[in-house]
């Protein structure tokens, strides 16, 4: 009980740097992500939506930490578990939406579906469905911002099955040698699909694999929202300063499958409810309930405010239009004029 108790003193302690707005962004942000992910699960269980789906439920502290922790301009780029971060970047649930259903509205005019959505307004370079496809690819963005001598950072997020690729290592190589302004976030929830990290791994401290590079390179409880937003702030600031990059292992935990298909029976039911313990949202409320921020009746007023927004996002979208036949092909290959493509 002590250490218990310890723990929620440091982490009262670290939430007094932060104003109530950055507080009620997390908790809104966090219960937004959650309430969106159970519908797409409960729709794509009425095969509404179809395909691939892989929900982000339980991991929602890690992109809510990064944004507030990040600036206007800085960039990212993630694997497909990708309709939680434009959701914490500000995009309209219904086109989030919309893009699920394969909609001629949706963030990527129904093309993407579930595994590749962008948002250029909000610098969120996707939704990439093959693993470790976008590690390279978020090295790259880093290095624009470098030769354009701007201070802006991208956050390369992955999988801890990701680690494994040789595209991987190769990036963490060129980064640090470049001193290229990117920070590789490893969403470590245990499972690359089925298969814990240490029956994958000889190395199952995930951060570890960055110091072979000289990279800094930490381990991160982002079941705790704040400490994500210490730990992003840290190694963007040494980004900005022109030192390179920072390798970080969020520690976290997915309550569902790795995709709907996937009935998740390889790890116990305590396994699960211990995490659920440490559940990030709860984390948040118990804070704000602290320091007085809201009551509980305005706790309940935002949940049914985000439950009419996310249901308004499937009427939105079962209202939408699909592609028209016409234009299958439109937004998949850049419009222009190659005279070297033979007719």
């Amino acid at each position: 009980m002590p250490r218990k108790k310890e723990k929620q003193t440091e982490t009262i302690n670290l939430a007094n740097d932060f104003s109530k707005e950055t507080f009620l962004y997390w908790y809104k942000s966090m219960v937004l992500m959650r309430k969106f992910e159970e519908m797409a699960g409960k729709l794509y269980g009425q095969q509404k939506i179809r395909g691939f789906c892989h929900l982000y439920i339980g991991q929602e502290a890690c992109i809510a930490g990064c944004v507030t922790a990040l600036k206007e301009g800085d960039k990212y780029i993630t694997s497909y578990r990708d309709h939680a971060h434009p959701l914490a970047l500000g995009t309209n649930p219904n086109f989030i939406m919309a893009e699920l259903y394969g909609k001629e509205t949706g963030i990527s005019k129904g093309r993407g579906g579930s595994m590749h959505m962008f948002d250029k307004e909000r610098n969120f370079f996707g939704g990439h469905g093959i693993v470790g496809n976008q590690i390279p690819m978020g090295a790259g963005i880093g290095f624009a911002e470098l030769y354009k001598g701007t201070d802006n950072v991208c956050l390369t997020f992955l999988g801890d099955g990701a680690v494994r690729i040789g595209a991987f290592h190769e990036a963490l190589n060129m980064s640090m040698f470049l001193k290229i302004p990117v920070i590789f976030i490893i969403e470590n929830n245990g499972y690359a699909m089925g298969t814990s990290v240490e029956r994958t791994s000889n190395v199952t401290e995930l951060y570890k694999i960055g110091k072979a590079y000289d990279m800094p390179s930490y381990p991160v409880d982002a079941m705790n929202v704040i400490k994500v937003h210490h730990a992003v702030s840290k190694a963007a600031k040494r980004a900005r300063e022109g030192l390179g990059p920072t390798l970080l292992e969020f520690r976290t935990y997915r309550y569902k499958g790795h995709s709907m298909s996937d009935p998740a029976s390889y790890r116990s039911k305590d396994e699960l409810a211990s995490y659920k313990e440490k559940d990030p949202i709860e984390q948040i409320k118990k804070i704000i309930t602290i320091k007085k921020i809201l009551t509980e009746k305005e706790f309940d007023l935002i949940e049914n405010e985000i439950k009419t927004q996310v249901n308004d996002s499937v009427k939105f979208a079962e209202d939408s239009p699909y592609p028209s036949k016409d234009d299958i092909y439109k937004h998949i290959y850049e419009q222009g004029d190659y005279p070297f493509l033979i007719e």
